[in-house]
């Protein structure tokens, strides 16, 4: 099996053009998916492959207790992993084709309120280097809406400044440009004037935000970062770098921007993937309902 397993990598690299973490994700996926059905079902062969085994290997990951949503990313992976093998003719049928993902709660992403944005952003410092860069990575996270690939992947010539836009390569390295605001501008133009030039090495020539040794940022760098941030600056929520993107697009439709726009800023392939906004946005216009409306408050 581990000579499909190659050739699936390429095959998604190379033609799916996915991004690295997806690619990362999917071949650990389908390592552990391998490595049950040589252990458990002694099976080495795509073609001996049945609905049963795929079935019991889902079977084995809700007794594991793992989250309905890790479960279906699991089983997309596995769908991906044979629709592969049908169609390179490793297999006369795909058998993965009618297995169902697991039922998921539909959990809305948590966001900041505008105030808290607010209260995160004036509570950042720019006395050190290391402050600075920081500040202009939080400042840029949120001001563009990026993931976290997205932001340290960014180099010195995806920026345009003076146009007030910069360039994204998203998943899949697909580009999209997008605004961004003075405040942003003026943080990034600092840190390049009197930070990065300290933290810069011979190799680092185009990497945006540097490291103090002069490399790219991890992502896990950036998590601590954010992290950190939020309790120096008080706020009780657990925030993390993805929740500055959650709160950007609420942020932008709570002020009326139209849902297709936020979706091309987001680099959203489906618009129902940027639906799940408004979602947010009614469940806070029913919270000001309940407390509004004294009908509707406790006692009445």
């Amino acid at each position: 099996m581990d000579k499909y397993l190659k050739e699936y990598i390429y095959y998604i690299k190379g033609e799916l053009n996915l991004g690295t973490n997806t690619v990362e994700s999917y071949t650990k996926d389908i390592e552990q998916y391998i490595d049950f059905l040589k252990t458990y079902r002694h099976k080495n062969n795509p073609e001996d492959i049945e609905i049963p085994d795929i079935r019991n290997y889902m079977s084995s990951l809700k007794r594991k207790f793992l989250a309905a949503g890790t479960q279906a990313r699991k089983l997309t992976a596995i769908k991906s992993f044979h629709r592969f093998l049908f169609l390179e003719k490793y297999t006369t049928r795909n058998v993965s084709k009618t297995i169902s993902s697991p039922k998921q709660e539909d959990k809305l992403p948590i966001v900041l309120s505008i105030e808290e944005v607010k209260i995160l952003l004036d509570s950042l410092k720019s006395d050190t280097p290391l402050n600075l860069r920081n500040k202009a990575m939080i400042e840029v996270a949120y001001a563009c809406g990026l993931r976290e690939s997205e932001l340290i992947g960014l180099k010195i010539s995806d920026l345009h400044l003076n146009q007030g836009l910069i360039n994204i390569y998203g998943k899949g390295n697909k580009e999209r440009i997008v605004p961004i605001n003075k405040k942003a501008i003026a943080t990034i133009n600092d840190y390049l004037e009197n930070s990065r030039p300290i933290l810069r090495s011979n190799q680092s020539k185009n990497i945006l935000f540097l490291t103090k040794s002069g490399n790219a940022v991890p992502r896990t760098y950036f998590y601590n970062i954010v992290r950190d941030a939020a309790i120096n600056a008080g706020l009780r929520k657990k925030v993390t770098p993805h929740m500055l993107r959650h709160s950007y697009a609420s942020h932008l439709l709570e002020n009326g921007l139209d849902l297709r726009l936020i979706q091309e800023l987001l680099g959203h392939e489906d618009i129902s993937t940027t639906e799940i906004y408004t979602h947010i946005n009614n469940t806070k216009l029913k919270d000001v309902y309940m407390s509004a409306h004294p009908r509707a408050k406790k006692g009445h």
